[in-house]
């Protein structure tokens, strides 16, 4: 039941964060866009597109890993309520 209760609440975390960065990286694509429609020059929409490939690529770096680090968590908490079985089960012939 521990293993089930840590799968479940980390996999809330991670719905949530994936979520949260889905909403952030579509208002930044937004915010981009709207920018480059106010550009003047074609030397300004390619800073400003520049500028939006920069920020969305360390952004997902980012977010890759805390999503790494988050499913690392999950795979630890769900293994420690099998290792304290583990003996147990052995123990029993």
């Amino acid at each position: 039941m521990k293993s089930f209760g840590a799968l479940s609440k980390s996999s809330q975390v991670i719905a949530a964060e994936m979520a949260d960065y889905s909403k952030k990286s579509f208002e930044d694509g937004t915010k981009a866009l709207e920018k480059m429609f106010g550009a003047k020059t074609v030397e300004q929409a390619i800073e400003i597109q520049t500028d939006f490939a920069k920020t969305a690529y360390e952004s997902y770096i980012a977010q890759v890993t805390k999503i790494g680090e988050l499913y690392t968590n999950l795979a630890k908490e769900t293994y420690k309520s099998f290792e304290s079985n583990l003996p147990k089960a052995t123990l029993v012939k």
